[in-house]
């Protein structure tokens, strides 16, 4: 097995996201402010990573509301829970932090299932914006909560016709 992680960026409508893996797993889509010319590495990229740019892509024209990717990302085995169950919240659907840890199977362990989920680090794909506050207001998010808006915004339009949630 290859453990050559790859890099490359795809400048999405929430900005330039840094997408890295190997040739079998995507392990990283981070939101990035600004790339160095140095950074920049598109030569040779595993037959995945472009695959993940263009599911990408498919996600912000609408098109994709699943991804279809082997992902993995380092941690424990209560973050590994936690990230899982971000993968069953549905396109278009938001759960609170509390929801999460229910469905974990601890509503005593809501801060630690929401400090689990900030240490996702394929967003999008594993879909921690889907998170929001009991209260059903938007709170949290890695990428700022503008980029969370945005996503839920984008995910609720084509899931349900709806243009704002918030």
């Amino acid at each position: 097995m290859s453990e050559i992680i790859h890099t490359t960026y795809y400048h999405s409508p929430v900005g330039i996201l840094k997408i890295s893996g190997t040739e079998y797993y995507i392990s990283e889509v981070s939101f990035f402010d600004k790339i160095q010319k140095a950074e920049v590495k598109k030569k040779n990229l595993p037959p995945l990573l472009i695959h993940c740019v263009e599911q990408l892509i498919q996600y912000f024209y609408g098109e994709r509301k699943q991804f279809d990717l082997a992902i993995h990302q380092n941690g424990t085995v209560f973050q590994q829970k936690v990230w899982n169950t971000l993968m069953i919240i549905p396109f278009g659907k938001t759960q609170s932090y509390l929801e999460l840890a229910r469905k974990y199977g601890d509503v005593k362990a809501i801060r630690a299932v929401g400090t689990a989920n900030g240490k996702n680090k394929v967003a999008i794909i594993v879909p921690c914006h889907r998170v929001i506050g009991s209260n059903r207001e938007l709170i949290g998010y890695a990428g700022g909560l503008w980029r969370k808006k945005w996503l839920l915004e984008h995910e609720a339009k084509f899931a349900h016709g709806v243009q704002t949630l918030f």
